[in-house]
């Protein structure tokens, strides 16, 4: 028998307390902690929560209607009786501003879910399988990339119709062009990975490769577009309702509430101050959370 087999174990070495195992951090728990380091990215988020639910429960807790008129109190400045003053039919502007801001915050995000969803599956597809797939289906978008998008829009209002539900669609069916190029370069970055030939050797379909393994792992582009994505529908859809193709009355959203206030913004200015105010806060908040995920999911800064 060996000496080492026979020589006995120190005493300090057996009671030696074992070092503990290094845990690692995920990517996403890494992203979140960045995130909360840029402080314009929580103030964005911390308005847009905010405002979201002012937006859902405020008008509950209104003693006006978004649609109750008072004849005998229009274009009434800022008061005790209307915080923000009334409009052209003495309706209360808080309570049409949250309201409209339920409109507007909707537009946003149906008609970019829309957009995420065409944009996602058409840049999947096109970047997975290449070849003249990828050929045809890219120059449909560079087709698409020349039209005029508002007049697009346009037409489709006029064609089938004012309803809300429309105006997210048609919104959302010019905005996905972009997240499909996105989608398509990120696809093609990894389709030559090692786990994505492994997946096909193991001979799985391509709508299993494309929606189980490649999609999962290009989430972070995707998130980042989105919040980027939402700020631009919004802008389209209160410049349709500046040009009364949008939202129609009595129903309000901030592009009509800015449309009224624009064209009376000399006699009665706090009508176009306060939802211009408003609106143009939630597109900043909704740019810098943008910003922020972006930092937060590059993989590169991370390593920095």
């Amino acid at each position: 028998m060996s000496a080492s087999a026979t020589s006995p174990i120190h005493p300090a070495a057996a009671t030696r307390p074992s070092a503990p195992p290094e845990t690692g951090v995920s990517p996403w728990r890494d992203a979140w902690h960045r995130l909360r380091r840029n402080h314009l990215a929580v103030f964005g988020g911390t308005v847009l929560l905010t405002l979201s639910v002012l937006c859902v429960i405020g008008p509950w807790f209104s003693p006006y209607g978004y649609e109750q008129t008072d004849l005998y109190n229009t274009f009434s400045p800022p008061s005790f009786s209307h915080w923000l003053g009334t409009d052209q039919l003495g309706r209360d502007l808080l309570t049409r501003l949250l309201f409209g801001g339920r409109i507007s915050l909707m537009v946003g995000l149906v008609a970019t879910l829309v957009a995420l969803t065409i944009g996602v599956v058409y840049g999947a597809i096109s970047g997975y399988v290449g070849g003249k797939t990828d050929r045809v289906l890219m120059r449909i978008v560079d087709i698409l990339y020349a039209l005029p998008f508002t007049i697009f829009v346009i037409l489709l209002m006029v064609f089938f119709g004012r309803n809300l539900l429309l105006l997210f669609v048609a919104i959302g069916a010019v905005e996905w062009l972009t997240m499909a190029r996105i989608v398509r370069g990120q696809i093609m970055s990894i389709k030559r990975m090692d786990y994505i030939e492994a997946a096909r050797s193991l001979g799985l379909g391509t709508p299993r490769i494309i929606f189980r393994h490649m999609i999962p792992n290009i989430l972070g582009p995707i998130i980042v577009y989105t919040t980027l994505t939402i700020p631009g529908v919004m802008l389209l859809e209160a410049f349709l309702s500046f040009l009364g193709l949008g939202v129609q009355p009595p129903m309000s959203s901030w592009g009509v509430l800015i449309k009224d206030g624009a064209e009376r913004m000399e006699e009665y200015p706090w009508m176009l101050i306060f939802p211009g105010t408003i609106f143009s806060l939630t597109l900043f908040s909704l740019n810098f959370l943008g910003d922020g995920l972006r930092d937060a999911l590059d993989v590169r800064a991370a390593k920095d």
